[in-house]
């Protein structure tokens, strides 16, 4: 029998290394982050959602000779051609008071949301290119959106507001009028909890943009910008659905405001600020599921 040990093997020999890495911090490169987290790193680039707005409310129109005078000659011409047809021709201002300013009062808001909904809807589709070279809260493009929108229409809320001074029967200015400033808050935090859930299904399926459009044609008819909403006392439970759309709500409210010599009724403030904090809620919410889907599809 063979009592021969084995040979030893040459050269220095792998000794065991302990590791004091702790890799349960580390997180995959793109992966959605918690909603405090996220919450928190989209107030980290506030600057950056600010200076960006700002930048794009002054380059908007460059193209145009006449430049940012169109935010404010866009609603005058719809105003002007909705006074035709329906104050002219349809008379559906009949038994209205100073239905010039209610109509002028109506369309200039509407039109508020109706591009900050447009906008912001197309925040995501329409920067690929950013979204694939850079890694930040894709709801800060929604929010520059609509911040660049509420900067835009604030030479068009003073046109408004010197247009019911103006045009006869002119009226007076009231400290009703700084209820104003609430009223845009909540319709600023409804367009932007709508247009965080309208980009991320235009992101989905890009068919949705197609019926945007058709969707806010609707809307305003059924918002009372030219009519009275009294006219459906006949049909309670349509007059009744009207009296809980969000926007028939701004309108009816700053006409209060700025018309009527009145702040607005509780049921209506109640009624807008749930619109406007509920939408905000789930628009958060449901963009941030999506978060790591955007910029994927090439």
């Amino acid at each position: 029998m063979s009592t021969e040990t084995p040979a030893k093997p040459q050269g220095p020999q792998p000794t065991a290394v302990a590791t004091s890495v702790n890799l349960r911090g580390l997180r995959r490169v793109g992966a959605r982050p918690p909603l405090l987290d996220y919450l928190v790193s989209l107030w980290d680039y506030r600057h950056f959602v600010y200076y960006d707005a700002q930048a794009r409310v002054q380059t908007g129109n460059e193209q145009d000779k006449l430049g940012r005078a169109w935010l404010v000659l866009s609603p005058l011409l719809n105003g002007l051609m909705f006074y035709l047809i329906m104050g002219v021709l349809l008379k559906s201002g009949h038994g209205i008071e100073n239905f010039v300013a209610y109509l002028v009062i109506g369309v200039f808001l509407f039109q508020m949301s109706s591009r900050a909904i447009s906008v912001s809807s197309r925040a995501i589709a329409g920067n690929k290119n950013v979204i694939h070279a850079f890694q930040f809260p894709r709801a800060s493009l929604v929010l520059a959106a609509n911040l660049r929108e509420l900067f835009a229409n604030i030479p068009v809320l003073i046109t408004m507001l010197v247009l019911v001074i103006i045009l006869p029967p002119a009226e007076e200015i009231s400290l009703r009028w700084l209820m104003l400033v609430p009223v845009v808050g909540l319709q600023f935090l409804f367009n932007l909890g709508l247009g965080l859930i309208l980009a991320r299904l235009v992101s989905m399926f890009n068919d949705v943009n197609q019926l945007i459009s058709y969707a806010l044609r609707l809307w305003m008819y059924m918002s009372c910008l030219f009519f009275s909403i009294d006219k459906f006392d006949s049909v309670p439970w349509l007059k009744g659905v009207m009296e809980y759309n969000p926007l028939y709500n701004v309108v009816h409210l700053a006409r209060e405001c700025v018309l009527y010599g009145s702040v607005g009724s509780w049921r209506a403030w109640a009624i807008l600020a749930l619109w406007a904090l509920a939408t905000l809620a789930v628009g958060m919410v449901f963009f941030w599921k999506g978060e790591e889907s955007y910029g994927r599809e090439l």
